[in-house]
């Protein structure tokens, strides 16, 4: 336990010690299945689940608008031995002309009790936003705009991100992460925001209830983000396993920035998962565009492992 303390302690004196320019947004933010699969947003379930797992998923939101915003990003993470997870992640974002690509590498340490287990995680992750070179090439841009031109390197960061997750007697899941924790500009850029860099935290609480005479596991969450240049909003969440997990449902409602109600539904057979979303915003914007679709397909490598095996006893 002493060493995750040191752990935490020393990842806020780094964070503290360093100030950064403000980041264009937090990429984060975009993902609606983050409690399904906590890696995508916390560095502290890097490994958590044991064995060696890859994820690919896709959004997109305001599906059928000209320009929507829509993202790839594509995970691995496992166990080496029954402490430490590692990961590495690969993202890429585009928002019109305005494009994000996100590189990382992550690393946890798992530590175990009778009653609690949990993972302390950092990511260090490479961020590049950019004009897309299409688009700033296009016949309908001067091809001498300097502030076109000044802006087609785009900004460059290296971020340090820090993640907690873990799980209590099998019920209680919870999570914190503290995306960008600590984030260095790599070149010099104007993004016209000025100022120091707040620090924004994503928040993970469910409660898993098992109802074994019906063999269906009942899973309410809350994921709360509060993240730089994103929209304030909680995610409330309820997830349904049946048949021994086979088989997934659920429905979630944001309140907040993202005023949106949606379901879900997926499947694991074996080693394989899959995963669909589909969400629709009350705001007026929804008359124009088709709501927001989101895709994760799962494949573990190898045979199931118990969580229990890449935990060290306290």
């Amino acid at each position: 336990m002493k060493h995750i303390i040191c752990f935490l302690c020393l990842s806020f004196f780094v964070a503290t010690a360093v100030t950064a320019q403000v980041r264009l947004h937090s990429e984060r933010g975009i993902f609606t299945q983050g409690h399904l699969h906590p890696i995508l947003i916390n560095p502290g379930a890097t490994g958590f689940s044991g064995g060696q797992n890859l994820l690919l998923n896709y959004r997109n939101t305001w599906a059928s608008f000209p320009g929507a915003p829509s993202s790839y990003t594509f995970s691995y993470d496992g166990a080496i031995g029954n402490r430490i997870g590692v990961g590495a992640q690969v993202l890429s974002d585009r928002f019109a002309a305005f494009e994000t690509l996100k590189g990382s590498l992550s690393v946890s340490y798992g530590i175990e009790s009778e009653s609690n287990k949990f993972g302390a995680g950092l990511s260090l992750e490479y961020l590049q936003h950019q004009i897309s070179r299409s688009d700033a090439t296009s016949s309908l841009v001067a091809q001498n705009d300097q502030e076109i031109l000044n802006r087609l390197d785009g900004s460059k960061f290296f971020d340090l991100s820090l993640g907690v997750y873990g799980e209590y007697m099998d019920k209680i899941i919870y999570g914190v992460t503290f995306p960008s924790l600590v984030s260095a500009m790599l070149n010099e850029f104007d993004n016209g925001t000025t100022g120091d860099k707040s620090i924004g935290v994503i928040g993970h609480l469910g409660y898993r209830h098992k109802l074994t005479e019906y063999d269906i596991v009942l899973e309410p969450s809350v994921v709360f983000k509060y993240l730089m240049l994103t929209p304030t909003h909680a995610d409330l969440n309820l997830k349904v396993d049946f048949l021994d997990e086979t088989l997934t449902g659920g429905i979630s409602y944001s309140l907040g920035g993202e005023d949106r109600f949606g379901f879900l539904m997926g499947v694991n057979i074996e080693n394989f998962g899959f995963y669909y979303s589909y969400n629709i915003s009350f705001h007026d914007f929804q008359q124009y565009d088709n709501g927001s679709h989101e895709i994760t397909l799962k494949y573990r490598i190898g045979a199931q492992t118990n969580k229990e095996e890449m935990l060290i006893k306290k």
